[in-house]
């Protein structure tokens, strides 16, 4: 099938086998590893994403997946962000994290010890989604899996609204830019600002061996603030009391918290549907809670929601895409407009020098804004995926359908790179990156 995009001719069916390709070669039999050099691990919101695109093509296996992300699931409940395969070769790895000691981890597993975005929800709702439309044994499938691992994922949103909660703020506490999924977005620099690292352990960094050029990942400085952040939290154990006592990095996150709102919701309909009407209505008040914290965060100035640094006890303003939290949860009208307009508008997706209107990481009017490094500036397929994913779910279609079309013909060239020039529409950071190909095949299908 081949349409017109503007200015690209874009082969649907060419650009559909690239993806189921790319998910396919990066198949290690029970996870899909992020990338096939630079990410040799899974991630756990990447291996959700991966099981959104993964349910398109086989149910069974996108069931395999999250059965895997929950196998490094720890006791008191928290999916560690990686579960660490045999791949050697990339720092931090589990000889740095050393979590295996930590009361609550899990036995036989390696992992790290921080998280990672609660998506998870939205990928069991498409995994059973397709399988009740396929019927049969994909149903059975299917409906097996949810009644299976209901509990260990209601288990996740209670631990985080429980644990990275505590004080009932509606906003989760993250101790690390990488529990975010945006690991260097400005969002944290006024944090990382009061992070000095100690004297610690040497490490060499092996991302820069996979990225020609090294402008497009984070500097030394600051993967030694992130090791710095590693190590404080091992040295008490992976506590989260005692970590909220003493680590330098205390951020409550608004896109973290809008996730767990949303996902809440999405979570709690599955359980519904499955008779398990106590733990729907606990995950309705937790959706509730972290909605108003949401909501709570919104500028009154800029209209855009505002991580807020713990210690300091300062909002941060930053205009990151973070920003627009309030479309993938809150359903008021008033609140989505005024979004919607700043969105369209010449900060963000009507930037003139734009190559694709699509949102990127960092505003580019903003001082802070770099537009090939990582998360300062580029253009993220799965956070795309992602706002359109609010857009639809709250009615705001046209907009969604806007993102899925400029999307595909910044991915017709069929690279599924991490990420993306925002200006000249390049592929940057790795090549043949999961969770890329995965949202591709899902906005191909979905038609």
């Amino acid at each position: 099938m081949v349409q017109q995009r503007g200015h690209t001719t874009v082969h649907f069916g060419s650009l559909a086998e690239g993806a189921e390709y790319v998910l396919r070669s990066n198949d290690r039999g029970r996870m899909t590893v992020a990338a096939p050099r630079l990410y040799p691990h899974l991630w756990s919101w990447d291996a959700a994403f991966v099981a959104i695109g993964l349910a398109r093509l086989s149910v069974p296996r996108a069931v395999t997946e999250l059965r895997t992300v929950l196998s490094g699931q720890w006791k008191n409940g928290m999916i560690p962000h990686i579960q660490f395969s045999d791949s050697a070769g990339y720092f931090p790895g589990p000889d740095r994290w050393r979590s295996e000691w930590a009361r609550h981890a899990p036995t036989g597993v390696a992992t790290s010890g921080i998280c990672q975005p609660p998506v998870h929800a939205l990928a069991v709702a498409q995994v059973v989604g397709c399988g009740r439309e396929r019927g049969g044994a994909d149903r059975l499938a299917a409906e097996q899996f949810l009644t299976d691992t209901f509990d260990a994922w209601f288990n996740w949103h209670a631990w985080l609204a429980s644990v990275r909660d505590p004080y009932e703020h509606g906003m989760v506490e993250i101790h690390h830019g990488w529990e975010s999924g945006l690991d260097n977005s400005p969002r944290w620099d006024h944090s990382y600002a009061m992070v000095a690292p100690g004297a610690m352990e040497p490490f060499e960094r092996t991302d820069l061996h996979h990225v020609a050029d090294h402008t497009q990942r984070p500097s030394d400085y600051e993967y030694s603030q992130y090791a710095w952040l590693i190590d404080q939290m091992r040295s008490v154990g992976y506590d989260d009391e005692l970590t909220r006592a003493s680590i330098d990095f205390r951020v409550r996150d608004v896109l973290m918290s809008a996730i767990l709102a949303a996902a809440s919701d999405v979570l709690a309909e599955l359980g519904e549907s499955i008779g398990r009407l106590r733990q729907a209505a606990e995950l309705r008040a937790i959706s509730e809670r972290f909605r108003a914290g949401v909501t709570r965060a919104i500028s009154p100035v800029t209209g855009l929601a505002r991580d807020f640094d713990v210690r300091s006890g300062e909002w941060i303003h930053t205009a990151t895409v973070a920003g627009f939290a309030p479309l993938l949860c809150c359903a008021d009208r008033a609140i989505r407009d005024r979004q919607l307009r700043v969105l369209t508008g010449p900060q963000w997706l009507g930037h003139d020098r734009l190559a694709f209107a699509l949102p990127t990481s960092t505003s580019p009017t903003s001082p802070a804004f770099r537009r090939t490094t990582y998360w300062r500036g580029p253009v993220w397929p799965v956070l795309t995926w992602l706002l359109g994913w609010g857009l639809r779910r709250f009615g705001d279609d046209a907009l969604a359908e806007q993102l899925r079309q400029q999307s595909l013909q910044q991915l017709a060239h069929g690279d599924f790179a991490e990420y993306y020039d925002p200006f000249s529409g390049a592929p940057l950071g790795s090549r043949n990156q999961s969770w890329t190909a995965a949202v591709a095949l899902d906005w191909l299908t979905d038609r």
